[in-house]
């Protein structure tokens, strides 16, 4: 059983940056891979950026070249960078994990955290 508890969100204006962080637990969290997902009002949740424990990780088109995913195994936190913050980066940012390679579809993550908002203003 893996729990995740995601912090870092915040209000920001437009151009600036946050770092989320998602804490997980359990003895085997290293072997998992983590996924970053969002969801604004009254739209579908979506994919923002997963890695696995190795291997090139993956970003949605939108957030390409602006947010960056990063594992500290000591600490069994995964982090999202995000930098050049737009006004429809606006939404609840959900970290997720499953014990197997790195997908962008919310249905194959078993374990979610309970989020954290990300307002940025423009």
């Amino acid at each position: 059983q893996v729990q995740l508890v995601e912090s870092g969100g915040g209000l920001v204006q437009a151009g600036g940056s946050l770092r989320l962080s998602c804490a997980g637990s359990g003895r085997t969290f290293s072997s998992y891979t983590v996924g970053w997902f969002r969801q604004a009002p009254e739209k579908e949740r979506e994919f923002v950026s997963a890695g696995g424990r190795l291997g090139t990780p993956y970003y949605a088109d939108n957030v390409k070249g602006r947010f960056t995913i990063s594992r500290d195994f000591s600490k069994n936190t995964v982090y999202l960078q995000m930098n050049t913050l737009k006004p429809g980066d606006t939404a609840v940012y959900y970290c997720a994990a499953r014990y197997s390679s790195a997908v962008r579809t919310t249905r194959d993550y078993p374990y979610w955290g309970q989020g954290t908002q990300v307002t940025v203003s423009s």
